[in-house]
């Protein structure tokens, strides 16, 4: 299995290209017992992979990879029967999130990154994890011959982030998709966000599909939160944003979008919302009144290397 690998991580665009598009180096991508048809091209090395690959086996464990079937079904991984790198951050039944530094398990960030890659456009490359915390999203199958937890997504956030971002990209693979795990990575990234005192939201700009991805997490955490609220207490955008870790900007724009903020008649120049149309809006749009996670559900402070036991 490949050793020097490279890295896909970095910054989105939220203009749409005028270049033509471009096809996947890797036609398909076996991950375990799955098989992939990847969307965009990724960066491995082309002295390992070739510049076009028709398959790229891929470790489900450990994200090693190897163009050749043999050395693919040789590779006994160290992390088929237990967690990923990392300590767990969060945990609920059949799932967990775990929080990977990429400084101390830089070859699993970057094999991760690679992969993940394939199914994403607008990402910048970078060649050194070592500035990036990683958060797995895990889901455990309760069988005797499952081995560990299935790693199906993610998200990677800068150590050190001027901008104060919380999250800098986020993936959920293919096969796991439309399950609302994305919801619960970001909603994740919120809750550690609050935990560290760091109030902020995704590096921007967002790509076409993160906007539309974000604007369905701010809205229904909007939602919930302006309905949860007694019917005679008023409030603010900044009751708000202390209540959510969603931003001020974000809160304004993703209000104007749901199309319930009103022009104050009286006191002044300003606007409210109306909690009328918020219901309206939730029911129109079938609006989970839940989280996507439990705030008890988090089990270990960020950064300490401990794995999880139960989930």
């Amino acid at each position: 299995m490949a050793q020097n690998m490279a890295i896909a991580n970095g910054k989105t665009t939220a203009k749409k290209s005028n270049k033509p598009p471009v096809d996947p180096n890797v036609l398909e991508v076996v991950l375990g017992p799955l098989l992939i048809k990847p969307w965009y091209p990724s960066f491995y090395p082309e002295e390992l992979v070739g510049r076009r690959v028709e398959r790229l086996h891929v470790c489900e464990w450990c994200f090693k990879y190897t163009k050749e079937l043999l050395p693919f079904l040789g590779h006994t991984c160290p992390l088929r029967d237990q967690p990923p790198p990392g300590g767990a951050v969060y945990a609920q039944p059949g799932l967990a999130i775990y929080e990977l530094d990429g400084a101390e398990h830089k070859l699993y960030a970057q094999n991760l990154s690679l992969f993940a890659k394939l199914f994403l456009d607008t990402k910048s490359v970078f060649y050194d994890v070592t500035t990036f915390l990683y958060y797995l999203l895990v889901l455990n199958d309760p069988s005797p011959t499952a081995g560990s937890g299935q790693v199906v997504g993610f998200f990677s956030k800068e150590k050190m982030s001027w901008d104060n971002n919380n999250l800098a990209c986020i993936c959920v693979f293919p096969p796991w998709q439309k399950r609302g795990l994305g919801q619960v990575l970001m909603a994740a990234s919120y809750e550690l966000g609050r935990k560290e005192g760091r109030m902020g939201g995704p590096e921007k700009p967002l790509s076409d599909l993160g906007r539309l991805a974000y604007t369905h997490y701010w809205s229904q955490t909007l939602a919930r939160t302006i309905l949860a609220i007694p019917s005679k207490r008023t409030f603010s955008i900044a009751d708000l944003r202390d209540e959510t870790y969603i931003t001020v900007d974000d809160i304004v724009s993703t209000l104007e979008n749901m199309d319930v903020l009103e022009t104050k008649k009286r006191g002044g120049a300003g606007a409210v919302v109306n909690k009328a149309k918020v219901r309206e809006w939730a029911e129109r749009n079938r609006v989970d009144l839940r989280s996507p996670i439990d705030e008890k559900a988090f089990v270990r402070a960020p950064g300490r290397d401990e794995t999880l036991q139960e989930s």
